[in-house]
């Protein structure tokens, strides 16, 4: 971890790049024209009343619990704040975009955010809905995520799911996918988001998957299925049981995979089956 250099309240700056420092907080006053990146900084805590940048990542620094009261950036990147869950109640930022990606701790967006152009909400878990008012005039990702629709005025506006561009049917309606759907999706990227959100038990129920292995384990009988794709990899996934509930669990496994036990060793962080020699194989 580098040192911060030293910064003097009501400082102005073009730039200031303080990446991967040790800094815990910034001074009082200090302006940023363009870009303030404070990326990986795992020590900050802090960022000062009334911040303005151009932009702000203060991405990956998870002692930062919230953004600061009368914030001004046009963009603001926050994506891997494991401690973000609070909004400032008057700040600003607009025109570009907030990327939120895995803030697990966020329950919602503020009333004031926007308009922006694009918005990546990216397996914000908790975060269910959008204010009535947000104006976004590009795009909204909202993979895993809660959000079940979009709000009148934002009907019109482009969805994607991380970065692959979908319609209000994919996003919302995952029940509607049929294996057949994806099979014939010519488009990989999008073929792959249809089978996630159609789920790969209802997928491989449908698709008549081939049986390569089967053997069984203390939770019964496991089955390795494969689906040929048409110019992408296949679908290789190991069906397991937990002992303990009896609940089938659906694994995706690496392609060349060819038997259970290597499947399972697979998903327990070995590329060798024999070095997989748990007491109970769950």
């Amino acid at each position: 971890m580098k040192a911060a250099p030293p910064l003097e309240p009501n400082s102005e700056h073009v730039t200031l790049d303080l990446a991967g420092t040790d800094i815990e907080e910034l001074p009082e006053g200090i302006t940023v024209q363009f870009g303030l990146n404070l990326r990986g900084c795992l020590r900050l805590r802090k960022l000062p009343k009334g911040l303005r940048a151009g932009s702000l990542d203060v991405s990956d620094c998870p002692l930062l619990e919230g953004l600061p009261e009368g914030l001004s950036c046009s963009f603001v990147d926050i994506s891997d704040c494991s401690h973000m869950h609070r909004w400032p109640s008057q700040a600003s930022i607009s025109v570009g975009r907030l990327r939120a990606r895995n803030c697990l701790g966020l329950p919602g967006l503020p009333s004031w955010l926007g308009p922006l152009s694009q918005l990546d909400l990216v397996g914000c878990a908790q975060i269910d809905s959008l204010p009535d008012g947000l104006e976004v005039s590009s795009w909204i990702d909202v993979a895993d995520t809660g959000i079940k629709e979009l709000p009148t005025a934002l009907k019109g506006v482009g969805l994607r799911w991380r970065g692959v561009a979908i319609d209000q049917r994919i996003a919302f309606q995952p029940e509607t996918i049929t294996s057949q759907e994806v099979l014939e999706e010519p488009n990989a990227e999008l073929r792959r988001v249809k089978m996630e959100r159609m789920g790969f038990a209802r997928f491989l129920e449908e698709a008549d998957p081939a049986i390569l292995d089967t053997d069984t384990d203390p939770g019964g009988e496991r089955k390795l299925y494969r689906v040929e794709l048409e110019d992408d990899e296949p679908l290789v996934c190991v069906a397991v049981n937990c002992p303990s509930t009896g609940r089938q669990y659906l694994l995706r496994v690496p392609p060349e995979t060819s038997t259970c036990r290597q499947a399972v060793a697979w998903t327990a962080g070995f590329d060798n089956p024999d070095d997989y020699a748990p007491l109970v194989e769950t």
